[in-house]
């Protein structure tokens, strides 16, 4: 699945205009390394995402196509 669209079905980031904008700012890295929206994550990879001050890592526990608000926050552990 590509990164912009899982941020956004795994409610990290709420929309994917956004995700795909902090991706293209260089405010999202996979496994390290600096991501384009269009990297394809697998489970075990772990997400960093910068706001601003804050930073947020995660790691990928489930890939889905789309998922209720409430089961959202199964598809990844924070770290």
């Amino acid at each position: 699945m590509r990164l912009d669209k899982f941020l956004k079905v795994s409610r990290l980031i709420k929309r994917r205009t956004v995700a795909n904008e902090a991706c293209d700012a260089g405010r999202v890295l996979v496994n390290g390394n600096v991501a384009k929206a269009s990297v394809k994550v697998k489970v075990g990879d772990v997400i960093e995402i910068q706001f601003g001050t804050r930073t947020v890592r995660a790691e990928v526990l489930d890939i889905k196509e789309t998922t209720k608000k409430e089961e959202a926050g199964n598809l990844f552990k924070y770290l």
